[in-house]
């Protein structure tokens, strides 16, 4: 069994990532004001970057360390719960309307981005190679969305509902949990509190990503599993942690919208942005379970929730339970629970 020690070291590892994350994203917000940026380039980029930053960080550290089960088992779980855990909670909380375009245009993204890290498991692998593609999908990601925001009115004039993408939604839901990550019309603060902002932030997300790291890793040894079914799991449930968060507190307030549009941006980041970084961090084979099994589920439950949420245009309730039961028994499954 692991020690207290062990899980302490892990729980450690996961809150000083969320609040690392969060400081780190607010100082460098308010730096992104200072060098005069637009809000909506610093919602699309600064925070919706930033907001991944605890994934990036215990994937990347993990990689290095040596423990690539941990790191691509980490990016694969985190987008299962996203699509069965966060998505079956906020549906059961407040059935989604979708918007059918917005559905197919960015949950296509997602998809591709899945079929794309297949194609590479059973090829190249997370090399640099595969990582420059996901990055340069990435930046055409957010290029185009941000395009799409810059005809969206300002003023919130539009006569029919405003198409927004995935990653907008990511900004929005986490600006709503946390107002501090808004953009201000006027810098606020000095410049030198924005960085010891992003500086103290950065330093807590390095130390929380090597503690997590340890304690799983020392976990998966005393419970004699593999550290791929750790990252799959225990570490990808505590990272998805805020995405669960910010949907359900979105749906809770009658924003479907940008509950979906959330997970979505947030799968989209997880298989673009992070595996890219980690691929070019430290490149590494993927395990044999998660191309056998965990990658081609997470591509088919990606394609199930948008033929979920294109019929009848919503994401109902029943259809939420039936995501968060297909989650309770993919984790007991790959636990070894069932």
């Amino acid at each position: 069994m692991p020690s207290i020690t062990d899980i302490g070291l892990l729980l450690a590892g996961l809150v000083l990532l969320m609040v690392g994350g969060d400081v780190m994203v607010r100082g460098a917000v308010r730096i992104a004001e200072r060098l005069n940026l637009s809000p909506m380039l610093i919602g699309l980029v600064v925070v919706g970057l930033g907001t991944s930053s605890p994934e990036l960080a215990a994937s990347v550290q993990a990689a290095l360390a040596g423990s690539p089960g941990l790191a691509i088992g980490n990016i694969v779980g985190s987008n299962l719960a996203n699509l069965l855990l966060v998505l079956g909670s906020a549906a059961l909380i407040a059935p989604m309307a979708v918007d059918r375009t917005s559905l197919w245009r960015d949950g296509g993204v997602g998809l591709a981005a899945a079929l794309a890290m297949i194609v590479a498991s059973f090829t190249l692998g997370l090399d640099r190679i595969v990582a420059t593609i996901l990055l340069i999908g990435l930046v055409m990601y957010i290029w185009s969305a941000y395009k799409q925001e810059k005809l969206a009115p300002a003023d919130g004039s539009a006569s029919q509902p405003v198409d927004h993408s995935a990653a907008y939604d990511r900004a929005a839901a986490s600006e709503g949990f946390d107002p501090e990550l808004a953009p201000h019309d006027k810098p606020e603060g000095s410049l030198a509190k924005a960085l010891l902002l992003f500086i103290v932030g950065l330093a807590l997300i390095v130390g929380g990503g090597t503690l997590l790291v340890n304690g799983a890793v020392s976990i998966a040894s005393a419970l004699g599993v593999s550290e791929t079914v750790i990252g799959l799991t225990i570490v990808a449930i505590g990272t998805s942690a805020p995405e669960l968060v910010t949907s359900v507190i979105a749906a809770i307030r009658g924003q479907s919208d940008i509950a979906l549009g959330n997970v979505l941006g947030s799968n989209i980041y997880n298989l673009l942005f992070i595996g890219g970084v980690t691929g070019m961090a430290a490149p590494s084979a993927f395990p044999v379970q998660i191309v056998e099994f965990d990658l081609p589920l997470s591509a088919f439950a990606a394609l199930v929730v948008m033929v979920f949420a294109y019929t009848g245009g919503r994401l109902s309730r029943r259809e939420g339970g039936l995501l968060l039961a297909a989650y309770v028994a993919y984790t007991g499954f790959t636990s070894g629970l069932i």
